[in-house]
């Protein structure tokens, strides 16, 4: 008997659970539809369990999102692209139901059917599907449609395509302000598939339908279509018809309007070009700047916001506000933006003073290392011994860039003696940093620099009293010993780490035995068997654990060694 029923099985298991009252069986069995499909096969999966799955009126969102998701991946389970459009009825259904997360998922997965059918296909099964939800009753079938017309309108013969165009008009004026919204929202990937000579008549009447929506949900979606008409446009046609919507909406009633003005205003620069930027944009954002909204002083964050009142005003300010010396240009940014970064840096927030030193390579690609040099160098120094800790981080992290960029000379009077400095910093976090930053400078400047200028005064430090600094010299003696290679290690590293074995303190003895691990491969097999392996042998046999234990691992280390060569 189960033998006859078998290719029944799946579809007949699949509508018992599809019925079952508990919500966990229905998911499970909609995340199985691959496996369901496959045991069916092609044709099966066309004829019994697409219709199914139409005709299924789960009232759970939870099942019906999983649906609208699985369907979108369905098409080599119903034979590939030319039966694509088999999928298109419960995906239709899905498109206008109540809950917005579905009906977004059905759209997603409609699209992502879309953009794999024929021509033919599309404009047999896919733009009545469109047509029908634009059309529909019921306003979730009509805000569904408003995505899904980029796809459509490509395939279209001139024809449907002017009926698709009309079509995206009346969603633009419906009664519904969610459908307005979603037309609004959409208008930017449409206006993109329709041809330049619609655009400036069409879709730019649309657009200024848009743009006095008395509400203003809608009005702030149409900020977002500025930008991407405006890259769609001639620069001239930019300038007239979608510079002057961008000024108006500056001065919008609705603070949410002007808000979206001052987070889209890279953007909206981008498509308007320099010159109308200069002559109308400017003083739009001086407005914005000024204005009584908080939100919308951060997301315009200039030039008045390095005084404002607000420490989040102000730390938003200075994590942006970098970005924008590429866009104006050496001589604005000497002019307007330095002595806001100067004013930054020397905040009592450490957040601002950190946001402002971790871009400052932004601005010395722009105005060039010397004026860097003598306008915030001043203001380094003195964050490098700031009492917060991660401000002195930053500085350290960004010290090898600046190098780089000043050069030996003025590296050496300037900034090398603050690189020893941190090696005895309080805190942890700064002595790692500062060891790194060693090994850096001398990549940097060579092995012979950093003869003269670092290796000295790092030895000299091995006698701290404190043996948590002593610690940091013996981790920097092995980041440098790479970099300054056999010879100078031998002669100057080694005996150092050697001595340090004598030390009273357990934690400096396993860390030189880590030290010498890592010499090992830098240093001659002789000087490995005179020297490292005897220090090693006597630290295997020290009172405390931890010393014998990394002593031991040094001492495989230089057998292995030994035998490899």
């Amino acid at each position: 008997m189960a033998m006859i029923d078998e290719p029944l099985y799946p579809i007949a298991v699949l509508i018992d659970e599809l019925k079952n009252e508990d919500i966990q069986l229905r998911l499970n069995s909609i995340r199985r539809l691959s496996t369901i499909a496959r045991a069916l096969g092609e044709e099966r999966t066309r004829k019994e369990l697409i219709p199914f799955l139409s005709e299924n009126n789960d009232d759970e969102d939870e099942v019906l999102l999983a649906m609208a998701e699985e369907l979108g991946v369905f098409i080599p389970y119903v034979g590939g692209a030319e039966h694509a459009h088999v999928l298109l009825p419960p995906l239709e259904t899905l498109c206008t139901v109540e809950e917005t997360c579905v009906r977004d998922k059905a759209v997603e997965s409609l699209c992502r059917i879309g953009a794999q059918m024929t021509e033919n296909d599309i404009v047999d099964w896919f733009i009545p599907v469109v047509k029908r939800l634009a059309a529909g009753e019921w306003f979730t079938a009509r805000v569904s449609s408003c995505g899904l017309f980029h796809i459509a309108y490509p395939s279209a013969p001139d024809q449907l395509k002017t009926e698709l165009r009309t079509i995206y008009g009346q969603l633009c004026q419906d009664d519904m302000p969610m459908v307005r919204r979603a037309a609004a929202s959409n208008l930017g990937k449409f206006a993109a598939t329709v041809e330049r000579s619609h655009l400036k008549t069409e879709i730019m009447s649309i657009f200024d339908d848009l743009t006095q929506d008395d509400q203003d949900s809608v009005r702030l979606l149409a900020v977002e279509g500025c930008a991407a008409l405006g890259k769609l446009l001639e620069p001239q046609d930019c300038a007239a018809h979608i510079l002057p919507v961008i000024v108006n909406f500056s001065q919008d009633k609705s603070w949410r309007v002007r808000y979206m003005v001052a987070n889209q205003l890279y953007e909206l620069c981008e498509a308007v070009g320099p010159e109308p930027m200069r002559a109308d944009l400017v003083p739009a954002y001086v407005r914005l700047l000024r204005d009584n909204e908080a939100e919308v002083r951060i997301a315009a964050a200039g030039k008045e916001l390095s005084s404002d009142s607000s420490q989040h005003v102000r730390s938003a300010l200075a994590s942006v506000i970098m970005g924008m010396a590429p866009v104006l240009g050496k001589d604005a940014t000497i002019e307007q933006l330095l002595p806001i970064f100067l004013s930054l840096l020397k905040d009592e927030f450490p957040d601002v003073r950190l946001n402002i030193i971790s871009k400052l390579d932004q601005v010395n690609q722009v105005i060039g290392i010397d004026l860097l040099s003598q306008s915030l160098l001043p203001a380094i120094v003195e964050l490098a011994e700031d009492r917060h800790w991660r401000v002195r981080l930053a500085i350290i992290e960004y010290i090898p860039l600046l190098a780089s960029q000043l050069g030996v000379g003025f590296f050496d009077d300037k900034l090398g003696a603050l690189c020893m400095q941190w090696l005895e910093d309080k805190v942890f976090s700064i002595r790692d940093a500062a060891a790194n930053n060693l090994k850096r400078l001398a990549e940097e400047f060579g092995p012979e620099w950093a003869m003269q200028h670092i290796i000295p005064q790092v030895l000299e430090k091995i006698n701290n009293p404190h043996y948590l600094y002593r610690m940091t010299i013996l981790q920097a003696i092995s980041l440098l010993a790479p970099v300054m290679g056999a010879e100078i290690t031998c002669q100057k590293l080694l005996p150092v780490v050697i001595n340090s074995s004598k030390d009273r303190v357990p934690n400096i003895k396993f860390n030189v035995a880590k030290v010498l691990q890592s010499l090992i491969p830098i240093l001659d097999q002789s000087v490995v068997e005179k020297t490292v392996r005897p220090c090693l042998v006597e630290l295997s046999e020290d009172p405390d654990v931890d010393v014998r234990y990394y002593a031991n691992q040094a001492v495989q280390a230089c057998d292995q060694m030994m035998v490899s060569s």
